[in-house]
């Protein structure tokens, strides 16, 4: 078969590209099903919870097609809601991590929206999406966080939400997530379940923390290879059953708390009762 220089989409989360050998290298994109989007996850830990930002942010995109602007956005676990690009819609709008103004199609609305949210305190960090043409009317006078082209791709997109939350948080938090009988330090890489130490390595400590942080919300084996091994793994979906399976005997009787849902992936199953309907900082 001759190389192509096309990528192909073969399944919803797997993207091939063809090199000059041949061969062809596989990025797992993660892709949030229709389960996971169903709702808005639940804070990320229960009952002790200090923490600069969550595992998953929630990204509103202020934009005159709601249909698709940024399609690469859907592409990302994030939870995502475009609402229409009018001030009306802002006094409405749910709480958000990262908010988008889709500048594209008309630049001096875009500007306008900053400043009314900059106006009304926006804590979020706020982005404009620009084509190329659209950088030169930038500048520090929109008060914004960063600017992505509307071509961007997942991973550029994912890096650029990251290092914004990354920047909002203050560098002295960490997190601690409390619940169901585990204590998970972040800051000393430490577990423990009902006070007994668990040696973990480091991506079964990563993998528990990343459920934990996530409880009751169903990942595809191929969301958790993106989210705990990175875009740059290529290993198979047996890595997760693996270090589940790990997990699950360092747990001990504990075991249950990280369930299998069949013929979709995994999820963390907190105790009733330890899923409050707020973060306590």
């Amino acid at each position: 078969m001759a190389a192509s220089t096309a990528s192909t989409i073969v399944s919803d989360h797997t993207r091939i590209w063809p090199t000059s050998a041949g061969l062809r290298a596989r990025a797992v994109w993660s892709v949030t099903t229709p389960l996971c989007r169903t709702s808005r996850p639940g804070p990320p830990s229960t009952l002790e919870i200090h923490t600069g930002r969550p595992a998953l942010a929630h990204v509103i995109v202020l934009t005159p097609d709601t249909s698709g602007s940024l399609p690469a956005l859907d592409l990302l676990s994030h939870t995502v809601r475009r609402i229409p690009a009018v001030p009306a819609e802002l006094v409405n709008a749910p709480p958000a991590d990262i908010m988008i103004v889709d500048g594209q199609h008309d630049l001096a609305q875009a500007k306008a929206l900053c400043a009314i949210l900059r106006s009304t305190g926006q804590p979020s960090p706020v982005f404009v999406a620009l084509t190329e043409g659209g950088l030169a009317a930038v500048s520090h006078e929109w008060g914004i966080a960063d600017v992505v082209l509307t071509t961007a791709g997942p991973a550029e997109l994912d890096a650029r939400i990251r290092l914004a939350l990354g920047r909002a948080a203050p560098e002295e938090q960490t997190t601690v997530i409390s619940t169901s009988g585990l204590v998970i330090d972040e800051a000393s890489y430490s577990a423990r379940a009902q006070g007994r130490p668990l040696d973990l390595t480091f991506k079964e400590f990563e993998l528990l923390r990343f459920l934990a942080a996530n409880p009751s919300r169903v990942f595809t084996r191929e969301q958790l290879l993106s989210e705990v091994w990175g875009y740059d793994y290529y290993g198979g979906s047996r890595t997760v059953d693996v270090h589940v399976r790990r997990l699950r005997a360092k747990l001990g009787d504990m075991e249950q708390l990280i369930g299998t849902v069949r013929n979709v992936g995994y999820r963390f199953n907190a105790s009733e009762g330890d899923i409050p309907d707020a973060a306590h900082e």
